[in-house]
């Protein structure tokens, strides 16, 4: 089935509403010197997913996790396998986390280029967690529905499919077209994935900001590798910043579908631009379906 016959499905379906789809998104945010004041542009009490950088360190992560805690948010903490040193330092921070009152965390890989301990990969530190114990209630993995530039298609299902039993839910790198994401979603569903999954999508981002933080975080190469991907560092040069919205669009009515369990924003710390734009979509949103609701009355 192409891209453009699954979304016509999804259309065709209903699906849930952009409404319900942006009710309750989770917010990416970067821990960077500062950072903190982003926390006053979201919603109280909302999702806060907390990056993990080599050039930050997993400690700056767990600093910014524990403001944000007692901050009234709801935080998952990234856990970069490449930057665990040993088990002892793992048993370090499994046990700091619990101590705060973590209930979820998101295990990725990681970018440092050379692993810092015997955890080259997510699915080696998920094991040595489930090994130590841990009193998560979430664990989260990632997807990639646009390949990875170091790692070929098949070798990402299969490590997927790996992460499966120590995992609650996937969540996909950023992505800006609807098309390559609903057939990832098809193809791993063949291949056994179950899991419930969050698509990942950028906010607003200004080409600076996005450009300022890949330069303090370290992520230069990555954003080489999205500038080939559909052309979209291209357009965002062109118009100086990125909405997400006709994205969110397309995909909003297959929430709730195949597994689709919503969004998760990567806002480059740009919160407050994101959220004013949540914001309206949201209340546009919901004038559209009052009036469809009185046109229908009889």
């Amino acid at each position: 089935m192409t891209g453009e016959a699954l979304r016509r499905e999804g259309r065709s379906a209903g699906g849930t509403s952009l409404l319900h789809a942006l009710e309750h998104p989770r917010f990416e945010v970067v821990p960077l010197k500062g950072a903190l004041s982003v926390a006053d542009h979201l919603p109280p009490g909302a999702e806060v997913s907390v990056t993990c950088s080599p050039a930050l360190g997993i400690e700056n992560t767990l600093d910014f996790s524990e403001e944000l805690l007692r901050r009234g948010f709801y935080v998952v903490p990234h856990l970069s396998a490449r930057l665990v040193r040993d088990e002892a330092h793992l048993e370090g921070i499994l046990g700091r986390l619990s101590e705060a009152g973590v209930r979820e965390v998101f295990v990725v890989g990681g970018d440092a280029k050379e692993p810092r301990g015997p955890y080259p990969g997510g699915l080696e530190l998920l094991q040595a967690m489930r090994l130590l114990g841990h009193d998560f209630e979430r664990i989260g993995v990632p997807a990639y529905p646009e390949g990875h530039p170091l790692v070929g298609e098949e070798v990402l299902t299969q490590a997927l499919l790996a992460k499966q039993p120590f995992a609650s839910y996937a969540v996909t790198q950023i992505c800006f077209e609807p098309e390559p994401i609903l057939l990832w979603l098809s193809r791993v569903r063949r291949a056994g994935l179950a899991l419930p999954v969050y698509i990942g999508i950028p906010g607003v981002v200004d080409l600076k900001k996005l450009l300022g933080i890949s330069l303090k975080i370290g992520i230069g190469a990555s954003v080489g590798y999205l500038r080939k991907q559909h052309g979209w560092l291209g357009n965002l040069v062109l118009r100086g910043r990125y909405s997400p919205e006709s994205l969110v669009r397309e995909l909003a009515p297959h929430a709730g579908e195949g597994g689709i369990e919503g969004f998760h924003i990567n806002t480059f710390n740009a919160v407050e631009e994101t959220e004013s734009w949540r914001r309206r979509t949201l209340a546009a949103s919901g004038e559209k379906n009052a009036k469809s609701a009185r046109e229908t009355e009889p």
